[in-house]
Order: C-alpha cells, then sequence, then structure tokens
C-alpha cells in the first residue's frame, strides 16, 4: 500500500496549488483504503499481482471514492470527514463540488490508461453509484418495501464500486475471467454488509468504529438496516419507538431515549443476522479459489464484516 499511497498523491495534484491543496485534503485526513486493499488482495489471485495497472486500478477506485466523498459532505451540510474539517467547511459548497468532479475526472483519465473494457466497466460503476445517491435523496413509492429501497441504494452507493475494486484486481492481474465474476459478486456483497454492519455500530457502539458519533443517523433521520426493521414491527410495545424513528431527532435525551430503545429491540439480532448471512453468501462465492493464503484472506474480512456489528 506505500506504493498505491504514493500514487495517489501524485494522482491528485493539479495544476495550479490551490487545486492540488483542496484535492490532496481529504486524501491526507486518512482513511480505510477499503477499496484499493481489495484491488491488491483479489490480484493475487492472478498470475501477475504486482503489474502496473493493478497499481493504477487501485488509485483510479480510491480517487473516485474520495472525489464522491467531497459531493457527499455537501449534500449532507457535513462539517466534519475522517476528523478533519470537510472541504465545504473549510472553503465553500463550490469549492467541495468543483474539487470531487476535478477527482472524478481524473480518475476517468487514469482509467483511460486501462483500456475501453475498463472506461466501460468504470462508468458503469460510476453510473450506479450517482445512481444509488439519487435514490438515497428520494423516498420509497407508495407500496414499495422501505428496506428493500435502501438496499438498493447501499448496493448502488457502496456495493458497486468495492465489487469494481475486486474485478479490477482479478482483472488486471490475469486472473481467469471465472474469478473475476465470483470476486466481483464477493466484493458488492461485502461491501454492501460493510455499510450495513457501520448503520448497527452507529446504534450499538457508544465509540463508533465507523467514525462518527453514535446516534449520527437518528439526529439525521437516515434511515439504516436495524431503523427500517425496527420501524416494520406492529407490536403496540413499539409504538414509541417508531414515534422517535418518524423522522429527524434533535433533542439529545430523545436521541438517548431511542439509542436506549433500539439496543434493546429485537431489530438489532434480526439486523446481525441479516449481515452475518451476507458475509456467509460472500464467501460461499470464493469456492472458485484454491485454498491459499488469498482466499483465507477473503474469507476473513467477509467474518470481520460480520462480527463488526457490536
Amino acid at each position: 500500500m506505500e506504493t498505491v499511497e504514493a500514487l495517489l498523491d501524485g494522482h491528485v495534484e493539479g495544476r495550479t496549488a490551490y487545486v492540488t491543496e483542496a484535492a490532496r485534503h481529504l486524501l491526507a485526513a486518512g482513511g480505510k483504503r477499503f477499496r484499493p486493499l481489495l484491488v491488491l488482495l483479489a490480484a493475487e489471485a492472478g498470475k501477475h499481482p504486482d503489474s502496473e495497472d493493478v497499481l493504477t486500478a487501485a488509485c483510479v477506485v480510491e480517487i473516485t471514492h474520495l472525489g464522491s466523498l467531497y459531493h457527499d459532505d455537501v449534500m449532507d451540510e457535513a462539517a466534519l470527514r475522517r476528523g478533519a474539517d470537510s472541504a465545504n467547511a473549510r472553503w465553500d459548497n463550490l469549492v467541495a463540488i468543483l474539487t470531487g468532479d476535478f477527482l472524478f475526472a481524473r480518475s476517468s483519465e487514469l482509467t483511460s490508461r486501462l483500456g475501453a473494457d475498463a472506461v466501460r466497466i468504470q462508468a458503469e460503476t460510476f453510473t450506479r453509484l450517482v445512481e444509488g445517491q439519487i435514490m438515497e435523496t428520494v423516498p420509497p413509492g407508495p407500496g414499495e418495501d422501505p428496506l428493500q429501497h435502501y438496499l438498493e441504494v447501499v448496493a448502488g452507493k457502496t456495493g458497486s464500486l468495492i465489487a469494481t475494486s475486486a474485478r479490477y484486481g482479478a482483472r488486471f492481474s490475469g486472473a481467469s475471467r471465472e474469478v473475476e465474476e465470483a470476486l466481483a459478486a464477493y466484493g458488492e456483497i461485502v461491501g454492501s454488509a460493510f455499510q450495513l454492519s457501520d448503520d448497527i455500530l452507529d446504534i450499538a457502539s457508544e465509540t463508533d468504529e465507523s467514525g462518527k458519533t453514535p446516534g449520527t443517523d437518528l439526529r439525521e433521520g437516515v434511515p439504516t438496516l436495524p431503523t427500517l426493521m425496527a420501524q416494520a414491527s406492529t407490536d403496540p410495545a413499539d409504538e414509541r419507538l417508531r414515534a422517535l424513528l418518524s423522522g429527524p431527532i434533535a433533542d439529545e435525551a430523545e436521541v438517548a431515549e431511542a439509542l436506549a430503545l433500539l439496543r434493546a429491540h429485537p431489530a438489532m439480532d434480526q439486523a446481525r443476522a441479516y449481515v452475518q448471512a451476507q458475509a456467509e453468501e460472500a464467501k460461499a462465492l470464493l469456492v472458485v479459489l484454491p485454498d491459499t493464503p488469498v482466499r483465507r484472506a477473503l474469507e476473513a474480512f467477509a467474518d470481520l464484516v460480520a462480527t463488526r456489528t457490536g
């Protein structure tokens, strides 16, 4: 990853110091680097895991992700990102939006080095990512299942780029098409499950491993896996909880009340069971790989996703 970090720093450099500073702002703030790590890990399934194309692909997915964060923070009116001021807070919305655009353009430029098929894959991924973002702003339609709507949002916003991360790693290391397809499917499931585990941690943890203050989603009125499962309850005893979850919660005493009710609610175990089932489904896809360290590492990561839910 040291090589990828150095490449990332160079790839986000602009023609002016101002653009470079804005583009490096969130890169310097850190992050899990889950997407480039998955590219490198999936590349171990091929014959050429250290190829230049693999490293380029790792940069493509992380820069795409970074660009989406700049836009997310504008939409969410967020003041902090990764413990640092968000770009919109440090500068303004215009700078944040244009910096995100710059990063998307730079990721597209890098993708072109990987060939026409990679450009197609990147375009399809970006379409899904943006569509998921749009879906998040629109409530479910009449008769539409709110939980299914939310899962589609997560698959688009999060799962799609992580699926492409695994696909790129397999493809550009020379893995077989069968392995590439299996790892892409694995990436989509594990990526979505990772977001869903963050949903659970936002409620279950006193100090949230996702980097947010516990109850952040409740304060913002953002639907999540456990809250949607709780809202689906028809038990009269849940009337107070359903009322609290009907919109953003501004009062800190009510946030604490909602957290206490949710932590004791069967929806939490239902949500954990769902994430566990997703992890098992992802691991089953790895049967195309021999019993090697890379397969065991991918299995271990799926298990980590399932067990980080508090």
